[in-house]
């Protein structure tokens, strides 16, 4: 009896041991559903009527973890009804404030944690094995990376927010560019689609 309860309460345990994960797959089944529910032409009429201002609203949710596949999708069908190259200046200007709210977020609230976590043994050992040259470009091209791509924004955010050498203007002008490159390789194949 025991048994079949413990397998009954099975699926449950993950559901509360993960519960960002399912929302993480929620996100991805509504990215799912507003792409590939072409069958629902309210929804995609209702996206198209919001405009540019759509188009910016999803470029402020594209850098966030949980809200860049829905905007993914949502510039996905914009695509179909903007000009993809004003389209992305303005969506990469929705991604520069989200950004910047992370950017200001953790270079003011985690200072005092960031400073902390560069004493710690396992990053002591990482900077010793490392040039600071190349440490300090690659901390550029793997966060450069992760603002361009459709991956949550926050990682490398993070990542140029630690760094001495960036300043809010140098922050502004990657994040700006590589969203903007970034959303429009999304709406180029949106387009195409």
């Amino acid at each position: 009896m025991s048994h079949y309860r413990y397998r009954h309460h099975y699926p449950l345990r993950y559901l509360e041991k993960y519960p960002k994960f399912l929302l993480l797959f929620i996100t991805f089944l509504i990215a799912y559903l507003l792409f590939y529910g072409k069958e629902y032409r309210p929804l995609h009429e209702f996206i198209f009527g919001l405009g540019y201002l759509g188009t910016f609203v999803a470029g402020i949710l594209f850098v966030y973890g949980f809200t860049a596949a829905p905007a993914t999708a949502v510039f996905l069908i914009l695509a179909q009804s903007q000009n993809i190259f004003l389209a992305s200046l303005i969506g990469g200007f929705g991604a520069l404030v989200g950004d910047f709210f992370i950017f200001s977020f953790i270079r003011h609230s985690f200072a005092d944690e960031v400073k902390r976590f560069s004493r710690e043994k396992i990053v002591k050992y990482f900077n010793s094995k490392f040039p600071h040259t190349f440490k300090k470009y690659l901390l550029l091209v793997v966060a450069g990376f992760v603002i361009a791509s459709p991956l949550p924004d926050e990682i490398g955010v993070t990542m140029l927010s630690a760094s001495k050498i960036i300043s809010t203007k140098i922050f502004s002008i990657i994040a700006y560019s590589l969203n903007t490159a970034g959303i429009f390789v999304i709406l180029f194949i949106g387009n195409m689609i």
